[in-house]
């Protein structure tokens, strides 16, 4: 299951108490304190994994804990650390606190471990009270209680392609033959209740990764349809890619109109959107009467044609110069605003 939103109760661990002790062991003269300190509470750190897509994991638990550091002992004996608890993350992942709603981290990478929650201290044992006015100190200190949030996990997929169109558009089937993978494709609307991700790999050195978005419809900034409930994860996508329905059966269906409606819908959403460069394919080109379309399409057409393919997903035809242009994606694409 897709997962990209959570909320959880994360608390650190808490540290061991001291203890108070006394040294009595045979010919050791005048004894003295000897308790040991308490151990330091278990840490909570967060780390990207780059092989997770969704914060499934976190789906049904509730609270996240460290462990607990351990009591000290006599003969001055330091308790046990609590162990560290590492959470590990999709990259992309945002982490919001609660109660004030700030944002603590944005999770892009995975370079190194990030700490969300400090164990407690340790408690101090009797014997880090003696001194030489007091010999016999019978004091020790407890240990200091970890750091508790509630926290809010949100995944901001990063991908460096978006596929944004309507529902039925192809995307899915586009995706599955751009990245020979798998995914589910059916003949209704809203086939695509998820994002689904395929990789393209050019060469040995670079490749592409890919989102589907779920279909959008106009008022989809307005949480219409599925809505702003995946319109966020177009926003770290490097390029957009809109896929564009030819229908010719349907008389009332305008291709160059639902482009527009797509793209009034992310900049309602996030004006910046419309900053990032894109490409335009107009799908099932197979069908009888897709020619007209295509033209009246061409004709309406403001951005430069590079950035325009015509294509058939179903039996993937014109999907090797679409590649070629993902490949070289960083001269052919334009801003759309």
């Amino acid at each position: 299951m897709f997962v990209d939103r959570v909320t959880l109760k994360v608390s650190a661990g808490r540290g061991g108490d001291g203890v108070i002790a006394w040294r009595r062991e045979k010919f050791v003269p005048k004894g003295g304190p000897a308790g040991g300190d308490g151990g330091k509470g278990g840490s909570l750190f967060l780390q990207a994994d780059p092989e997770l897509f969704s914060l499934e994991s976190y789906r049904n638990r509730k609270l996240i804990r460290a462990r607990n550091g351990m009591p000290g002992s006599g003969s001055r004996c330091k308790g046990r650390d609590g162990e560290d608890l590492v959470l590990k993350v999709p990259p992309g992942t945002l982490v919001r606190d609660l109660s004030t709603q700030e944002i603590l981290f944005d999770i892009t990478d995975d370079r190194g471990s990030l700490c969300l929650c400090a164990g407690g201290r340790g408690g101090l044992g009797n014997s880090r009270f003696r001194s030489s006015t007091h010999q016999a100190p019978y004091r020790c200190t407890e240990g200091k209680p970890g750091e508790e949030r509630e926290i809010e996990l949100e995944l901001k997929l990063i991908a460096d392609v978006g596929l944004v169109g309507k529902p039925n558009a192809g995307k899915s089937t586009l995706l599955s033959r751009l990245a020979e993978i798998s995914v589910k494709i059916a003949p209704y609307p809203f086939t695509t209740l998820r994002p689904n991700l395929g990789r393209i790999t050019f060469d040995e050195t670079s490749s592409f990764l890919l989102a589907d978005i779920p279909g959008l419809l106009e008022g989809a900034h307005r949480n219409k349809g599925l809505g702003i409930e995946f319109l966020r994860h177009v926003e770290r996508t490097s390029l957009l890619l809109f896929v564009i329905e030819l229908s010719p059966w349907e008389e009332e269906r305008d291709p160059f109109a639902e482009f527009q409606m797509l793209r009034e819908e992310l900049g309602a959403y996030d004006p910046k959107l419309l900053e990032k460069p894109f490409l335009v394919v107009l799908n099932k080109i197979d069908q009888e009467g897709s020619e007209a379309l295509i033209s009246s399409f061409r004709a309406r057409y403001p951005f430069p044609p590079s950035t325009l393919f015509t294509v058939s997903a179903l039996e993937a035809r014109g999907l090797a110069e679409l590649k070629e242009a993902l490949h070289l994606s960083q001269q052919v694409c334009c801003p759309l605003a």
